[in-house]
C-alpha cells in the first residue's frame, strides 16, 4: 500500500494549515487526510472523527488515491509532542523528511486556546483561566468531556519547542528537518515555499494560489460543535462506521459542519501586562531555541 514519504509534524497554530493547503495543489505532491495522528503511542488522544486511536490499515487508506506524485504527505501537528513518534515515523520510513513550523511561544500559545475553545477541547473562558488550570491538566483533571486531545491544553509546554525540535534533530539528522518560522512564512509565502519545494526536491518553481487559511473564528452553536465531536455513546458505533467505509465523506462533512457553525472575527488582544509577563517567562526558552537553530529569534521576547 502507498506509505506517506514526508511529514508535517507541527507545531499547531503555525501555519501548517496552510501549508498542508498549498502542498497539496503541487502536481508532484499528494496530501493525506489532516490530523489522523497514527503515530506517537505515547500521546493521550484519540482522532477527532473516530473517537479512538485509528488502525494501520485505516491509517493506509487516506493515501490510496495516490497517483503517482513523487511525494506522500501527512500533517498531525501533535507528533511534534510526543516522544515517541519520531522513532516510530522513522522505523515506518527510514528516509522520511520532516518538517517542523514554529511561531512566537506567546502568540501561538494564545492563537492556540482560542482554536481549542473553538473545537470544542477548551472549555475555560479566559486564556488567563487556561493558563492556571495547566498544572491540574497536566495531572489529568479538568478535561472537557468533549476533548480528544487534552495534550493541546497543556499551553506553556506545548510552546517551549527546543526539545521537541532537538528529538527530532537527533532522530533524522538536521539535513532531514526543515524547519519554518511563522513571522517568514507570512512574511514571504513564496520565498518559504519555494525553499519547501527545494527541501522535499520536487519542482521549486511551482506557485500554489496563497489563500488565506483558517483564520481566527468563534463558534456559533457550543452544542452542535459537542454533538458532531462527541455524539451521544449510541451513535458513536455509526460515526466510527461513517469514518472507516466513506472517509472522504466524513472528512468533507465534518469540515462543513464546522465552516456553518462558524463566524469569521478579529481575535481580541491578549492583555500587555499578561504578555510581558510570558514573554520574560520563555526567554530562556527562546535563547535556547535560538541557539539550537543557528537563528537569532529573540525579538520574540522584547517588549
Amino acid at each position: 500500500m502507498t506509505r506517506p514519504n514526508f511529514f508535517i509534524v507541527g507545531a499547531p497554530k503555525c501555519g501548517t494549515t496552510a501549508m498542508n493547503d498549498f502542498l497539496a495543489q503541487h502536481p508532484d505532491i499528494f496530501m493525506g487526510y489532516k490530523e489522523m495522528h497514527y503515530f506517537g503511542a505515547d500521546l493521550p488522544m484519540a482522532s477527532t472523527l473516530t473517537g479512538e486511536r485509528i488502525s494501520l490499515e485505516t491509517y493506509l487508506d487516506a493515501f490510496k488515491k495516490w497517483n503517482g506524485e513523487k511525494r506522500i504527505g501527512e500533517t498531525a501537528v501533535l507528533y511534534l509532542y510526543s516522544s515517541s513518534a519520531p522513532q516510530e515515523i522513522k522505523a515506518f520510513d527510514p528516509q522520511a523528511k520532516i518538517v517542523i513550523m514554529l511561531r512566537n511561544p506567546v502568540e501561538q500559545m494564545y492563537s492556540m486556546y482560542f482554536q481549542a475553545l473553538f473545537v470544542g477541547d477548551e472549555d475555560l473562558p479566559t486564556f488567563e483561566a487556561a493558563l492556571e488550570a495547566e498544572p491540574d491538566r497536566l495531572a489529568g483533571k479538568r478535561i472537557p468531556p468533549t476533548c480528544f486531545k487534552p495534550l493541546i491544553l497543556l499551553y506553556r509546554r506545548n510552546a517551549r519547542y527546543s526539545g521537541y525540535v532537538r528529538n527530532y534533530f537527533d532522530t533524522f539528522g538536521r539535513e532531514n528537518v526543515h524547519v519554518i518560522i511563522h513571522d517568514e512564512f507570512k512574511k514571504d509565502n513564496r520565498g518559504v515555499y519555494r525553499q519547501l519545494l527545494e527541501f522535499l526536491e520536487v519542482d521549486p518553481t511551482f506557485e500554489p494560489q496563497f489563500n488565506v487559511i483558517n483564520p481566527h473564528k468563534e463558534v456559533r452553536s457550543r452544542r452542535v460543535m459537542s454533538l458532531v465531536r462527541k455524539p451521544p455513546r449510541v451513535l458513536m458505533p455509526a460515526k466510527r462506521a461513517m469514518w472507516t467505509l466513506f472517509p472522504d465523506l466524513s472528512v468533507k462533512l465534518y469540515a462543513k459542519v464546522n465552516s456553518l457553525n462558524a463566524v469569521k472575527k478579529s481575535r481580541p488582544t491578549i492583555d500587555p501586562g499578561l504578555r510581558r509577563q510570558l514573554q520574560e517567562e520563555f526567554r530562556p526558552e527562546v535563547e535556547a531555541l535560538s541557539e539550537l537553530l543557528g537563528k537569532d529569534l529573540t525579538h520574540w521576547v522584547q517588549a
